[in-house]
């Protein structure tokens, strides 16, 4: 009796195969045990400890593609295996400063900005000296058809000029890794009454585009052999 209950409860536990319509169906849910387990991504912030992850074959000497997400993002991952799935080794994420685009700020608090998280070029100077000559009484007198703007300005230490306010600027923020060359785009700046000052993105996002693909670049370059080889690929 003990015999046929044990076998009892041993065929309560074994999945029945049913056919249907031409489909093959289980009573119970079966979930395969050898399978792949997930990987927990290292995460870094530059893309030449990424470069060194894969060159030191530390985890695996199996072809790997690099995904290059966005111009702040980028994966690393191994094929698809025989579930269609693929793991994760590394990701890339960019430590970039806090840049303020669309809203207006003080006057004070956008020359700041603009020093620290800008890389120096002609158009910065020039929207450096425009700001810096800001007189600011009660208001700014001002002319503006829309695309150009004038402000009063200060010239010296008692006399008083106009300044034109140039539109569009074509700036360059710290908006992808430091490896590369920041993207240049074009900004309108504006200005309103209390010494107000805001910048304005005005390329559509082709600076996403221009810094995925030098990104792109950074890694064909540096790992040229590798990809002869085919053992990376760059995809962005």
């Amino acid at each position: 009796m003990l015999k046929e209950f044990v076998q009892y409860l041993l065929d309560l536990k074994r999945p029945e195969i049913v056919e249907a319509n031409g489909n093959t169906y289980s009573t119970r849910s079966l979930h395969r045990l050898n399978v792949e387990e997930d990987v927990k991504s290292i995460r870094i912030q530059s893309l030449s400890g990424l470069v060194d992850y894969i060159r030191s074959n530390f985890d695996h000497e199996r072809p790997v593609m690099i995904h290059v997400e966005s111009p702040t993002r980028v994966n690393v991952f191994d094929a698809l295996n025989d579930v269609n799935d693929r793991r994760t080794y590394i990701e890339a994420k960019a430590m970039l400063p806090e840049i303020t685009f669309e809203r207006f700020m003080s006057r004070e608090a956008f020359n700041i900005m603009l020093q620290a998280c800008f890389v120096p070029n002609e158009w910065r100077e020039k929207v450096l000296k425009v700001i810096s000559s800001i007189v600011e009484e009660n208001s700014i007198a001002q002319s503006d058809d829309g695309v150009t703007q004038r402000v009063t300005a200060k010239q010296g230490i008692a006399t008083v000029g106009i300044e034109n306010v140039p539109n569009p600027v074509s700036l360059k923020p710290f908006r992808t890794f430091v490896e590369v060359t920041q993207p240049e785009s074009n900004f309108i700046l504006r200005l309103k009454e209390g010494g107000q000052v805001g910048l304005f993105e005005a390329d559509g996002g082709a600076w996403e585009l221009n810094a995925m693909h030098s990104i792109k670049e950074y890694f064909a370059e540096h790992l040229a052999d590798l990809v002869e080889t085919k053992k990376v690929m760059i995809v962005a």
